[in-house]
């Protein structure tokens, strides 16, 4: 196994950005994120995707 293919990042589908309120909440601290209220599924704000990002990198 390579570097390369360990550390392949799949970027997951991200929800459409919100025009304006209401905001959905972020699933881990509840603050308002950048995406609607309407969408279905996971949604973070902007630090709290910030952190999961830094935490499921590679430190290779």
């Amino acid at each position: 196994m390579s570097d390369e293919d360990y550390c392949t990042v799949v970027q997951a589908a991200k929800p459409p950005r919100a025009d304006g309120p209401p905001y959905a909440e972020c699933v881990l601290c509840r603050e308002p994120t950048e995406y609607p209220e309407s969408y279905k599924g996971i949604t973070l704000c902007p630090r709290c995707e910030w952190l999961e990002a830094q935490r499921t990198a590679c430190s290779g």
